[in-house]
């Protein structure tokens, strides 16, 4: 075999967003891309907010000198000191710089994390439904994924559940609110409940655990919830983040890694890990995007607009029996599948050009995702399919 036997088995576990892509690919040349309704992928579909295009403008018109070469791994001092700004206003804590790195992305800022803190073996609880990278992320660096689920019903963190998953190998706990692929935010009250019972089991195995917060659909959230700050709630708190979601960058890949200021072995993490940003490749995050996102950290796109989205698809498929909890931010909706199997009510879906993802594909078999971060003229196009589909697996009398 030309590849690695992990690598390839890796493949055809995780491929479903690819296979949705490719038969997305085959029914609009056979219908007309109008007729095909393609919702696997969490590509914004909005652009960019207009102070980014002004900056850009601005810093093309007027190039710095030396603004092209080489740089601290850990980014521009400037920039990481508007990040840790930032973050001190949200959190109510002393963070500087020196506990922000600039990352190629909330991926790129996932693996240096966990190939700072890391020892072969050691693992690293996963709640599902779960962002499907988790894994592969953890076995790059030699750690076990464990997974976990929260509350079937709701979506909301197991504490129980996860109390019992620790062990004197668990490492980290990796936390992702808003939510890919069920759109819960977590509350104050259960991410405080969570450093509770972290701070307990660490005096109880004697090992730092470590709570990665991911977190790029940060501001991507409706009716006037908030998504609070987890470092003044849980004090061994890593945050890793992106601008692909909340400035509608995806393709730039700039995002950042910080460290709460409280923890006792902040600075030893941080000279790990501004270490492994350089050793694993990515040296450092896009020269041109740190300069630009530096004067940008109080920027987004509308949240509105995918709220909007939101509620029309929400109320339109539970009014045809759908099954499924409002999400509270992000752009996913996550239904119960009417079919015992989800692969097969995808394929179903496939007939009537509804392209959707398993939710075998993030741990959780028995649902299926919806990403509406389409044009909503698509979205309004696809609801006579969906009455259609409903009808065929016995929901709509």
């Amino acid at each position: 075999m030309a590849i690695a036997n992990k690598i390839a088995g890796y493949i055809s576990r995780s491929s479903w967003i690819r296979k949705m892509f490719e038969e997305g690919e085959r029914l609009r040349q056979e219908f007309g891309a109008e007729h095909v309704y393609d919702f696997t992928l969490g590509n914004p579909d909005v652009e960019p907010p207009e102070a980014f295009h002004a900056a850009l403008k601005q810093l093309a018109d007027n190039p710095l000198p030396g603004m092209h070469r080489y740089m601290n791994n850990a980014g521009y001092p400037e920039t990481r000191a508007a990040v840790a700004a930032k973050l001190a206003t949200d959190s109510g804590l002393a963070v500087t710089a020196e506990h922000v790195i600039m990352t190629c992305g909330a991926g790129g800022a996932l693996n240096v994390v966990l190939k700072t803190i890391l020892n072969p073996g050691e693992e690293v609880i996963i709640l599902a439904p779960y962002f499907v990278e988790y894994k592969f992320y953890i076995d790059n660096h030699g750690g076990v994924p464990v997974e976990v689920w929260t509350n079937r019903d709701t979506f909301r963190l197991d504490l129980a559940a996860i109390e019992a998953a620790i062990t004197t190998k668990t490492r980290a706990i990796i936390v992702n609110s808003p939510n890919n692929p069920t759109g819960v935010i977590y509350t104050a009250e259960e991410l405080a409940a969570l450093g509770a019972l972290v701070k307990n089991a660490q005096s109880r195995t004697g090992h730092q655990v470590y709570v990665i917060s991911d977190e790029p659909y940060a501001r991507l959230s409706y009716d006037g919830v908030k998504v609070p700050n987890i470092f003044p709630l849980i004090e061994s708190s890593v945050m890793v983040t992106s601008h692909s979601k909340d400035l509608a960058l995806p393709g730039e890949r700039i995002g950042y890694l910080a460290v709460n200021p409280r923890m006792a072995t902040a600075l030893q993490f941080m000279e790990g890990a501004v270490f492994c940003n350089r050793t694993l490749g990515f040296v450092n995050a896009p020269a041109l995007m740190q300069r630009l996102v530096a004067g940008l950290q109080d920027a987004s796109v509308d949240s509105g607009a995918y709220q909007a989205k939101r509620d029309l698809f929400y109320t339109s498929l539970t009014g045809l029996g759908f099954s499924m909890v409002k999400p509270d931010g992000a752009f996913y909706l996550f239904p119960k599948s009417p079919l015992a199997d989800d692969v097969e009510f995808v394929k179903l879906a496939q007939k009537h050009h509804i392209l959707l993802v398993p939710g075998s594909g993030f741990g959780a078999p028995g649902y299926f995702r919806i990403a509406y971060c389409v044009d909503a003229g698509m979205i309004e196009r696809s609801l006579p399919a969906w009455e259609r589909l409903a009808a065929e697996v016995g929901l709509k009398k």
